[in-house]
């Protein structure tokens, strides 16, 4: 006996077969048998996660080249005795880092709530008597006993059973409990047709059954998803990415420029190696934009918050940029995209078929419409009868919702039988029930005796069309009469039932006397009325078609991805107005291609049904390989892998297992799919308001580092130091960076395709604008330091000037900043938001301090302006926005130019 055999084929083969195998008799194993074989193949457990501690991900924080810069240039001031400097890096460095540790250690988490949804407690026969035992203790060959509410605790080969149901919804996808049957299942079947199976994790809706214990642990399916999982790589977002090419270019160039400035000021000029080392740093520390993380996470930050508003909480704060970048949405059905409520969609009564209006489990609805106009009142009364009466489930009002107690199929017939006019509680009175056939899925349907106060008495009948149909010899008209039955006519309109997706139930009825307390089922006899027959369907949410549309309207394919049957899934993909609806690939089919065949399909099918875990995997990995940035939305346990390996992964809140959502970037609190649009606008909006921080930033870092370079080069003194190089990077124009985070989104921001991935933050226009503002920003800063020191002013009031002379030019870049394209001088331009205001007024009081303050004196080698002064960088901050201004107009005069 070995478990791990034949670890997937269980069903193909008999119990006796199984048994066999597994050395499993009726009465259970040993305590002896059990314990050995606990031994043998551990605790029914998944394995532990392998969680990284906290130091190790703040060291991995430092794993970044411009920290390495920053780190050697700590070491030379150190070196050189210039402890102030030392400290000041190396608190810019601890704080990047202590920004950077945002890592939620998703598959740890994933796994551990994997683990949660094995049952504790699982019922065996062991030595011959029932026993409540450890989940964790179940082992290969145990016989277990189910029942209606348990979780199942193993995956199980089922031996006998009795009108059995089990929700494998977290598993399949499968909205509707599956009836399960004992004898073996084609080798070929997929997971969501193994009908023999009880599959661990998955819940027991009704009935019962006993069953031989095939796989524990890591050994079940559920385990395999969680082999899967730690299996899975996350990819860092396109943003991320492009700064990390940026900080190895910006680093190396750095790097370069340093030691051939470091090497001409040694040749060819007087300076002492002291000064010229200093010089260097102050030149490496202008070069690296020390605020871009921090605006980066700030900018982010502002996002989250503004999705948490509509309830869409991020787990993983950089994924939130990415949602600007998502060309593709490839969504689960059941619980996403619909409502994972069955409902009657449709009524087959007299031959003529009647729409149902509703949502969901809520009663309010109409049955028929304008155009087909309502069912004869006594031929919709006989099948309201038949679906309240033949019908176990249970409807509980819990404030504005309707729950479901029972099968959410039968619960859809009641959710009717209450449109039609019916009270549940007392019409089931007046009709009680005294005699029942439970559902079997071999006989394949349900019958009910139902006898009333006054001497009368019904049989009522409910299952699959054909076996129904097979126990009737008429059929009511619309009177209320019985006609002959013609099954062929009825089996045409309920062909054209199915072909719209919906799933069918018959339902029929027989007068019968009222001295009958019993039904037979070998002898229920063929001479049932057929009353008609249900459409149902579990119904698109009416906010996910809105927001297909909208992401339509975007530039972003949405495809659906289910466990379901093909014709439903391509019944509620038309209904949810997604494209391509005509084909829909199967689990069967993307088995039978290899990585490429996978990867064109993946790209002309817009609708997969019969997907097992490793199938939303695959098409996950095959979008991205053709360079699609790929959002994932799911709520089952079946979900997780393929979230975690999407570049953006989206659970469900109310609905979604924990394991969908710990293996989630984004959790939608309230299950709306519609918020995903939000959250791609959102996302669009960060991208834009990151890449004017850019643009603001960046310019910044080239005028200070010319500045120093041409001062090194022409054997000038320094106009500012290293420490209020690090004053202006790290304080005011993070400060003045932050403004733009808060920028709204642009009205066509919706209205455009979703941005290539190859495209570069920094393209030729951004180059460009960096490169004009860098030669403003330069000429600010000599021009204003040079003319102090001509004028007779000390070193410090000079730099002070210099320093302030900078300040001044980001406040009016800011505002230029602002619009890239458009003018900034307008009434809307110099209004801004009220962010914009609140940093440029507190810029000013700080460099009010900077240059007021003793302390700031101390430690910053400021120096006191007097009034007069300030008149310089107010008019080089207003030089710097009227050149841009008129740079705009130009560009926009010739826009070829930069396109």
């Amino acid at each position: 006996m070995d478990q791990k055999q034949s670890p997937s084929s269980w069903h193909t083969q008999s119990v006796a077969e199984v048994r066999q195998q597994l050395d499993s008799h009726d009465r259970g194993l040993t305590a002896a048998e059990a314990a050995e074989r606990l031994a043998q193949y551990g605790p029914n457990e998944l394995g532990a996660a392998n969680a990284r501690p906290w130091w190790r991900r703040l060291l991995a924080q430092f794993q970044n080249v411009l920290i390495y810069v920053l780190l050697v240039a700590a070491l030379v001031t150190a070196l050189l005795g210039h402890w102030l400097d030392t400290s000041v890096i190396l608190a810019v460095v601890l704080l990047q880092a202590v920004v950077g540790i945002v890592q939620e250690g998703k598959a740890e988490q994933a796994l551990a709530a994997i683990r949660h949804m094995l049952a504790p407690k699982a019922t065996v026969m062991r030595n011959g008597e029932r026993q409540r035992i450890e989940a964790s203790e179940l082992v290969p060959g145990d016989v277990l006993l189910l029942e209606a509410g348990d979780r199942v605790p193993a995956d199980v080969r089922l031996e006998q059973l009795h009108g059995l149901k089990i929700d494998e919804a977290l598993l399949t996808g499968e909205s509707v409990p599956v009836d399960k049957l004992t004898d073996a299942q084609p080798g070929d079947a997929p997971l969501a047709e193994r009908f023999n199976m009880a599959y661990s994790g998955t819940l027991v809706n009704v009935g019962t059954a006993r069953g031989v214990v095939v796989a524990t642990g890591e050994q079940t399916e559920i385990g395999r998803i969680s082999g899967l999982l730690s299996g899975v790589v996350t990819l860092q977002t396109p943003l991320l990415e492009q700064m990390n090419r940026f900080a190895k270019y910006l680093s190396l160039i750095i790097v370069v420029i340093g030691a051939l400035v470091f090497l001409a000021g040694w040749m060819f000029s007087e300076r002492p190696l002291n000064e010229l080392f200093m010089a260097v740093v102050a030149l490496t520390v202008s070069a690296i934009p020390e605020g871009l993380p921090a605006i980066l996470t700030i900018t982010m930050a502002i996002g989250v918050r503004r999705m948490a508003s509509r309830q869409a909480v991020v787990r993983r704060m950089p994924v939130i940029e990415t949602l600007g970048a998502v060309s593709v949405i490839c969504s689960d059905k059941t619980g996403t995209l619909t409502r994972n409520e069955m409902m009657v969609a449709a009524l087959l009564l007299d031959r003529n078929i009647y729409p149902v209006s509703g949502e969901g489990y809520a009663v309010e609805g109409r049955i028929g419409d304008e155009q087909t106009g309502e069912p004869a009142p006594l031929l919709l009364g006989h099948m309201a009868q038949a679906a309240l009466l033949c019908n176990d489930a249970e409807l509980q009002r819990q404030g504005e919702t309707v729950k479901v107690i029972g099968d959410p199929m039968e619960g859809a017939l009641s959710v009717l039988a209450a449109k039609a006019g019916l009270d549940a509680t007392s019409y089931t009175a007046e009709w009680p029930r005294r005699d029942e056939i439970p559902f079997d899925a071999d006989k394949r349907y349900m019958a009910t005796l139902n006898h009333d106060h006054h001497g009368q008495a019904v049989a009522l009948l409910k299952g699959a069309p054909e076996r129904v149909m097979a126990l009737c010899n008429s059929a009511l008209d619309a009177q209320g009469a019985p006609v002959p039955l013609d099954p062929a006519d009825w089996q045409k309109h309920i062909d054209e039932l199915a072909g719209q997706g919906l799933r069918v139930l018959a339902l029929a009825r027989k007068p019968t006397v009222a001295g009958q307390h019993e039904l037979d089922g070998d002898a229920l006899g063929d001479d049932f009325q057929l009353i008609g027959v249900v459409g149902l369907l579990d119904p698109p949410r009416q906010e996910a078609m809105e927001a297909i549309a909208e992401c339509h309207r975007a530039g972003i394919r949405v495809k659906m991805i289910t466990g379901d049957h093909a014709m439903t899934a391509r019944a509620i993909a038309a209904r949810l107005g997604l494209r391509h609806t005509e084909r829909v690939a199967t689990g069967h089919e993307l088995d039978s291609l290899d990585d490429t065949q996978l990867m064109q399909l993946a790209q002309d099918v817009d609708v997969f049904a019969r997907t097992s875990p490793e199938h939303k995997l695959r098409l996950v990995q095959a979008l991205q390989s053709v360079h699609g940035v790929v959002a994932m939305t799911g709520d089952g346990v079946n979900d997780a892998p393929a979230l975690k390996r999407a570049d953006v992964g989206i659970s469900m809140g109310v609905k979604g297992s924990e394991a969908a959502r710990e293996a989630s970037d984004i959790v939608l609190l309230d299950d709306n799919f519609a918020s995903l649009a939000a959250a791609v606008r959102e996302g669009r909006t960060v991208y834009t308001n990151l890449k004017k921080a850019i643009s603001f930033l960046l310019p910044i870092n080239g005028g200070e580092a010319a500045s120093l370079i041409v001062a090194l080069l022409i054997g000038l003194t320094l106009p500012i130091t290293a420490l209020q190089i690090l004053w202006v990077n790290l304080v005011s124009s993070v400060v003045l960076a932050m403004g733009l985070a808060f920028e709204p989104a642009e009205p066509s921001v919706m209205e455009k395709p979703p941005r290539r991935t190859g495209e570069s933050l920094l393209n030729s226009f951004l180059v460009w604008r960096i490169v004009l503002v860098s030669l403003l920003f330069l000429a600010g800063i000599f021009a204003s330091f040079q003319w102090a020191v001509q004028t007779g002013y000390s070193t410090e009031i000079a730099r002070t000037l210099a320093v302030n002379t900078l300040v001044a030019m980001e406040v009016f870049y800011l505002f230029a900043v602002r619009y890239l394209d458009s003018p900034s001088i307008t009434l809307r331009g110099m209004l801004g938001t009220p962010a914009v205001w609140i940093v440029v007024l507190l810029v000013t009081a700080l460099q009010m301090l900077f240059t007021y303050a003793g302390f700031m004196h101390t430690l910053f080698e400021s120096a006191v302006l007097s009034l007069p002064l300030l008149l310089i960088p107010v008019a080089a901050g207003v030089a710097v926005l009227a050149v841009l201004e008129l740079e705009k107009r130009m560009r926009n005069d010739d826009r070829t130019v930069f396109k």
